[in-house]
C-alpha cells in the first residue's frame, strides 16, 4: 500500500465503534444487516432486508453506505417514504455518525437532503417574474385564513436560508404555498432565470452531488428512475427504507389527473400571450366539462363514452394549436411563456394518456363533493410498476430496499413480485425480474412475551353500514380495561368518528381524534397523558412511534382490505386472475395490519394488547396468511383473557415517557456536510 494512503476499515469495525460512540449496545440482527448490506454493495445484488423495530436499520445502512463513498465508489442515495424519517436521518442519524466514524476515515463524511423543486421556494416568484394563475390566492385579504398563510409564506420566503418548505413551522397550505414555489414544469432553467445563480433548489442539488449521502424522498427517487432527465447526482447504489411504501409511491407518480379546471387554466394562462387559439382551449374545458358531468364515478368502460372522446380530441387540437402559436411568441417574458406551455403540455399529455388507453393503463373518473360543489375528475394510472421499476431502478443500479414489513405469510415473495423483483406477471405473462437476496434479521423484541394478539370472534362480520353496537360494546370493554392507553385504528373517517364519539360519552378518558389538530401534535399529547385515547385513519397505522406505557392497547376496527370501489386495486386483482385476491386484496391487508400492529411494541420492556375487531381473521381462508403476517403475538380469542391481561398491564405500567419534539432544523442542513 502507498505510504499516506489510509486503509478503509471494513463494516463490522466501523459499526462496532459507531455504536460505542453513540453509547449504545451492539444488536446482533443490526450487525447481521449491515454486512449483507455491505455485501450487496459490493457485489451488486440486489437485497431485501426485513427489519424489524429496535433493530437499529438506519445506522446498519448508512454505515455501509458512507463506507461505500469513502472508498472513491460514489455517492449512496437513500429514499424514504415519509418526512419524519427523512428528517431523523438528517438531523440526528448522519450528524452523529459522521462525528463518531470520522477519526477512522480520516476525514468527517458529508451529507445532503433533495427534494422536488417545488418544495423550495422560487426567488423568480417572489419577484413577480413567474405568473401565478390563482388571482384569489394572490389578492387574498391577510383577514382570511388563506390570506394570512399566503402573507406568512412571503415574509418567511425572504428571511429562510435553505428555501425548504418543511422548515415554515406551522406550514401552510398548497395554496399558499403556490405563491411562492414552481413546478418543474414552470421553471425556465439557472441559465435563463436572473435568479439562477442564488435559486434554492440549484443550490440544494449542488451540495448534493458534493454529497457521500444524498437523503431523498420515494416520489422523487420514482421521477428520477422514471424520467428522461437527471434529477439526483450520479449514482450505483440506493437504499430505499420504508420500502413497502415504493409500490404505492411510485404509482403516485405515474398517475394523472385532468379537470375541466385544470383545461380552463391552461387556456387562461395561454391567453395572457396569444389569443385565438388559447381561448378556443378555454372553449374546450366547458365541453369537456360536460361530458363528464355524465360520467358515472368508477373506472372508464373501453372504448370511452363517445361524448368523452369528442371533448378529449376537441381539447387536443386546441392544445396543439396553442403549443404552435406560444412557440412563435417572441417577446414575451420567459416565465410567463414557460408558465403557459407548461400548463398547456399537462393537459395535453394526460387526454392523449385516456385516449390512447393501454393495456398497461387504468382509467377511473372521481367525483369529490364539498358541501354544494361538486367537482369530477379523469385519473389514468399504470396497472402495474413491476416493470417499470425492474427496467428503470433494479436495472440501473444496486438497490437494497429495508423495512419492519417485507414478509407476508412468511414470505417475501409478493412484495418481491410487486418491486419487479424474482419472476412477475406482465400483462399477464410470467417473465423474470431481477435477481435478488433476502433477509429478515429478526427484532430484539419477543413478540410472544411483549403482546397479546386479541381476535374477537364472536362479534358479527363487519359490513358497510355503521358499526355494530356489539362492536363499540368491545371497545368500550378493551378502552377501559386498558386505562385509555389506547390508539384506534379504523378503515375509514367516519368510523373513527362514531367510536370517538360514543367513548367520549360512555367514557371518562380523553379521547383524541385525526383532524381536530394536527397529526404530530396529536401523538405528542397522546404520548404525553398516560389515560388517554388517540383515533385516526391511515395516516396514524404507520409512523406512530409512542414508546412506552402511554400506548399499550391498538385496536383496529376491521382488516384493512382495499375499498371494493377503489378502480386500480380492482382492476389489478382482475389482471392477476384467480389468484387476484390474494395477491392484491389479501397482500394489501396483511401489509396495513403488519404496520398498524407494529405501533404497539417500540421498546424492549413495552406490553401491552392488540385487538383486532374482526372475526374473519380466524373464520375464512385467508385468516392463516394474515396472521402470519403478524409479528408473533401470543394469540387468543378469550375476551376475558384479554380484559383481564389489559388491567394487569395498566395496573403495572410505569410512568409515561412523553415522545420528544426536536428543535427547528437549521436552515444550513438541509442539504449539509456533516
Amino acid at each position: 500500500m502507498a505510504s499516506g494512503v489510509r486503509k478503509i476499515p471494513g463494516v463490522s469495525e466501523t459499526l462496532a465503534a459507531a455504536v460505542a460512540a453513540l453509547g449504545g449496545a451492539e444488536r446482533p440482527g443490526q450487525v447481521k444487516m449491515a454486512e449483507a448490506v455491505a455485501d450487496a454493495m459490493e457485489t451488486g445484488e440486489h437485497l431485501l432486508v426485513q427489519a424489524g423495530t429496535g433493530t437499529g436499520k438506519s445506522l446498519a445502512y448508512l454505515v455501509p453506505a458512507l463506507l461505500h463513498a469513502a472508498r472513491g465508489d460514489g455517492p449512496v442515495v437513500v429514499a424514504t417514504a415519509t418526512l419524519a424519517l427523512q428528517a431523523q436521518i438528517v438531523d440526528r442519524d448522519l450528524p452523529r455518525l459522521a462525528h463518531a466514524v470520522s477519526p477512522l476515515l480520516g476525514r468527517k463524511p458529508t451529507f445532503a437532503i433533495l427534494k422536488g423543486r417545488s418544495n423550495y421556494v422560487c426567488k423568480a416568484k417572489l419577484s413577480g417574474a413567474v405568473p401565478d394563475d390563482d388571482a384569489s390566492a394572490l389578492f387574498s385579504t391577510p383577514s382570511t385564513p388563506l390570506g394570512k398563510d399566503v402573507q406568512r409564506a412571503r415574509e418567511w420566503a425572504g428571511e429562510t436560508e435553505s428555501g425548504d418548505r418543511d422548515e415554515l413551522v406551522p406550514g401552510v397550505s398548497q395554496r399558499a404555498w403556490r405563491q411562492v414555489s414552481v413546478t418543474s414544469r414552470e421553471c425556465v432553467g439557472a441559465q435563463k432565470c436572473a435568479f439562477g445563480q442564488e435559486c434554492f433548489a440549484e443550490l440544494a442539488r449542488a451540495r448534493a452531488a458534493e454529497a457521500d449521502v444524498v437523503v431523498t424522498n420515494h416520489a422523487l427517487l420514482a421521477i428520477d428512475a422514471l424520467e428522461s432527465f437527471a434529477i439526483l447526482p450520479e449514482h450505483d447504489v440506493v437504499v430505499v427504507d420504508e420500502a413497502h411504501e415504493l409500490v404505492d409511491r411510485v404509482t403516485g407518480v405515474a398517475t394523472a389527473e385532468l379537470t375541466a379546471s385544470m383545461v380552463e387554466r391552461a387556456g387562461s394562462r395561454a391567453l395572457k400571450l396569444v389569443d385565438d387559439e388559447a381561448a378556443d382551449l378555454q372553449d374546450s374545458a366547458t365541453e369537456l366539462a360536460r361530458a363528464m358531468d355524465d360520467l358515472a364515478p368508477g373506472r372508464l368502460p373501453s372504448p370511452l363514452p363517445a361524448a368523452l372522446t369528442d371533448a378529449l380530441i376537441t381539447m387536443m387540437d386546441a392544445a396543439r394549436a396553442t403549443q404552435s402559436a406560444l412557440n412563435r411568441v417572441k417577446e414575451a417574458e420567459e416565465g410567463d411563456k414557460k408558465a403557459a406551455r407548461a400548463a398547456v403540455d399537462a393537459a395535453y399529455e394526460v387526454a392523449d394518456r385516456l385516449l390512447t388507453q393501454s393495456a398497461w393503463d387504468v382509467a377511473w373518473a372521481s367525483v369529490n363533493e364539498r358541501g354544494p360543489s361538486v367537482s369530477r375528475s379523469l385519473h389514468v394510472a399504470p396497472l402495474s410498476v413491476a416493470g417499470l421499476l425492474r427496467d428503470r431502478l433494479f436495472g440501473e443500479r444496486t438497490v437494497v430496499c429495508t423495512s419492519a414489513t417485507l414478509e407476508l405469510g412468511g414470505s417475501f415473495d409478493l412484495v418481491a413480485r410487486s418491486l419487479g423483483l424474482g419472476v412477475i406477471t406482465i400483462d399477464g405473462e410470467d417473465v423474470a425480474g431481477s435477481s435478488y437476496a433476502a433477509l429478515d434479521v429478526g427484532t430484539p423484541f419477543d413478540a410472544a412475551r411483549q403482546g397479546i394478539l386479541y381476535v374477537a370472534s364472536r362479534l358479527p362480520q363487519p359490513g358497510r353500514e355503521a358499526m355494530a353496537p356489539q362492536v363499540l360494546d368491545e371497545l368500550e370493554a378493551l378502552v377501559s380495561a386498558a386505562g385509555g392507553r389506547t390508539l384506534g385504528l379504523f378503515s375509514s373517517m367516519r368510523a373513527a368518528q362514531e367510536a370517538a364519539y360514543s367513548m367520549r360519552e360512555r367514557l371518562d378518558v380523553p379521547v383524541m381524534l385525526q383532524g381536530e389538530d394536527t397529526t404530530a401534535e396529536l401523538v405528542r399529547q397522546f404520548s404525553s397523558t398516560a389515560s388517554s385515547c388517540l383515533f385516526g385513519t391511515m395516516s396514524l397505522w404507520q409512523g406512530v412511534d409512542v414508546p412506552g406505557s402511554a400506548l399499550q392497547l391498538v385496536v383496529m376496527d376491521r382488516i384493512p382490505f382495499p375499498r371494493p370501489d377503489d378502480p386500480l386495486m380492482a382492476a389489478r386483482k382482475d389482471a392477476a386472475g384467480p389468484a387476484g385476491f390474494q395477491t392484491v386484496y389479501t397482500a394489501h391487508a396483511a401489509l396495513r395490519l403488519a404496520q398498524g400492529a407494529g405501533r404497539l411494541l417500540r421498546a424492549v420492556t413495552d406490553r401491552g394488547v392488540v385487538a383486532i375487531l374482526d372475526p374473519r381473521l380466524t373464520t375464512k381462508s385467508y385468516g392463516r396468511f394474515l396472521r402470519e403476517s403478524l409479528p408473533p403475538f401470543w394469540m387468543t380469542t378469550n375476551r376475558e383473557t384479554v380484559l383481564e391481561a389489559l388491567r394487569r398491564i395498566d395496573k403495572d405500567a410505569p410512568p409515561i415517557v412523553p415522545v420528544r419534539v426536536p428543535p427547528p432544523r437549521a436552515g444550513a442542513l438541509t442539504a449539509a456536510s456533516g
